[in-house]
């Protein structure tokens, strides 16, 4: 059995496209970000489409994401995963930077990245407004994605890895067991402050409770004292931190 992409298979999930698929906190600036999965999906073509037609990647080229938890590194990562690319992150075994296709970073991180070739700097800005003021040859991801398609016909089959190596069918094994462990099904609405900083996280915190058909509800910086009453406004079904 052919196996889609990572991406394809938690739009699989799907049951309503208006409902919400992905709702962001940051306690620390105040942000509420609610994407409904349709707006989720348009926000990852448009970053497929950007890999796959500006900067001519596919299957295998290696894409590395350096960005906090935020609702613009989900999209970032399903539209890498969409176009077939390796999704790598900072520390990954053999990484090599000046090898890579692309890397999406934040505008305070550019100069890690100085060997590679297609910089691109993330906003993380509530409404994806771009960044200015860059220096030559980093590219303004949100103004650079914003003019593409916002639908993307992926390749049926997911070929090489995915994400620091693994595989697709490894990655959905291992999110599928994950959000079973947590108790994450269908229609669940999962409060997490859980990271997405290492490929096991990304895969267990973030690719599991999308790829059970739930609703994900991130918060970055939380504020213990009050988690209580968000995990209370957001009709939360399941908590993890």
């Amino acid at each position: 059995m052919s196996t889609p992409t990572l991406t394809s298979a938690v739009f699989d999930s799907v049951v309503d496209w208006s409902q919400p698929m992905l709702t962001y906190y940051d306690h620390d600036s105040g942000e509420r970000t609610e994407l409904s999965a349709a707006t989720l999906g348009n926000w990852a073509a448009k970053s497929a489409n950007f890999f796959v037609d500006e900067l001519g990647l596919g299957a295998g080229d290696e894409v590395l994401v350096d960005l906090p938890e935020h609702w613009q590194t989900a999209a970032i990562l399903l539209g890498a995963w969409w176009a077939g690319a390796h999704v790598r992150l900072p520390g990954g075994d053999d990484l090599e930077t000046g090898s890579l296709g692309a890397a999406v970073t934040s505008a305070d991180r550019i100069d890690r990245y100085d060997d590679v070739d297609e910089l691109l700097v993330a906003s993380l800005d509530p409404f994806a407004m771009g960044v200015r003021d860059l220096p030559v040859g980093v590219t303004d991801f949100a103004s650079a994605v914003r003019v593409h398609g916002d639908q993307y016909n992926p390749p049926r089959t997911a070929s090489g890895p995915a994400l620091d190596g693994a595989g697709t069918e490894t990655v959905i094994t291992t999110a599928r067991a994950a959000a079973q462990a947590d108790g994450i099904t269908t229609g669940a609405r999962v409060l997490t402050t859980r990271p997405w900083q290492t490929a096991s996280a990304v895969v267990e915190n973030l690719v599991a409770p999308l790829l059970a058909g739930a609703s994900l509800i991130a918060v970055a910086h939380a504020d213990e004292q009050r988690l209580t009453g968000l995990s209370d406004t957001e009709r939360a079904t399941i908590t993890l931190r």
